[in-house]
């Protein structure tokens, strides 16, 4: 691994890099914060399918492209005299510290959720309005329903027991059932969340990630999928041409492939 000296000088070759194509490339010197946050978006999403594949030289390449994005917002930023780079890196150094308190100062904890409470409380005396305030809008709607649900339970409001959590998540399913049998679309999209918001809930009790769990059953049905397409490929047919019984017979192959 690299000296912190190495580090640094590896950093501040990216700033000037960064100073370099700011002045000279005419891409580089038309981007704004608007026009780079959809690919900031884009590179985020890049970097969690690295790391649910487990591929740490893709993980290496796209923690760069982030950071190249932090370095570029930060630049932009120095242009308007708003704040640069140094402000940015000092900013979080100084939230980290004031929020870690069992580290930096005299409080005592017993294990990470103490770390958790303390952190939901210490924002709270900051200023926020509510617990949830730090909850971006744009999240996507599973990611959303579990930062919700780790926000609240880090102030206590919480269930004590996984079995807690499955019950209601069985209460949930028996009041969607309702609605589909009463055919009430609007009453069947409501309860319909309630049962994935449940889910969310008892993955969070199993110490599950569900965005993870659900993007890993995504790869799976891909994979499965594929290889249906491409032994109908081998056999001369479309997908349309077969029938549901052979395509089983590929898609129960396709189970024991790794």
């Amino acid at each position: 691994m690299n000296s912190r000296q190495e580090q640094l000088r590896a950093f501040d070759r990216l700033l000037t890099i960064m100073d370099e194509l700011r002045a000279q490339c005419p891409w580089d010197k038309k981007q704004t914060m608007q026009s780079l946050r959809h690919l900031t978006i884009e590179e985020t999403y890049e970097l969690g399918d690295a790391i649910l594949d487990n591929d740490l030289e893709e993980v290496k390449k796209e923690l760069g492209d982030v950071l190249l994005h932090i370095v570029f917002y930060a630049k932009i930023g120095s242009e308007t005299k708003d704040f640069d780079i140094a402000d940015v890196a000092n900013s979080i150094c100084e939230k980290l510290i004031h929020r870690h308190p069992h580290i930096y100062g005299d409080v005592k904890v017993t294990d990470e959720e103490d770390v958790k409470r303390n952190w939901e409380n210490i924002k709270l005396k900051e200023g926020k309005k509510s617990v949830l305030e730090g909850v971006p809008n744009s999240l996507p709607a599973l990611v959303k329903a579990n930062r919700i649900q780790e926000k609240v339970a880090g102030v206590g409001f919480d269930w004590e027991q996984p079995e807690q959590v499955f019950e209601k998540l069985q209460e949930e399913l028996g009041e969607l059932q309702e609605e589909v049998l009463k055919n009430d679309a609007d009453k069947m999209e409501v309860e319909f969340g309630d049962v994935l918001f449940s889910m969310v809930n008892y993955a969070r009790f199993l110490n599950i990630n569900p965005e993870n769990a659900l993007e890993r059953t995504n790869k799976k049905f891909i994979k499965r999928f594929q290889y249906l397409e491409q032994k109908a490929k081998e056999l001369g047919k479309t997908l349309q041409e077969m029938t549901l019984a052979e395509m089983d017979v590929f898609w129960e192959e396709a189970k024991t492939k790794k």
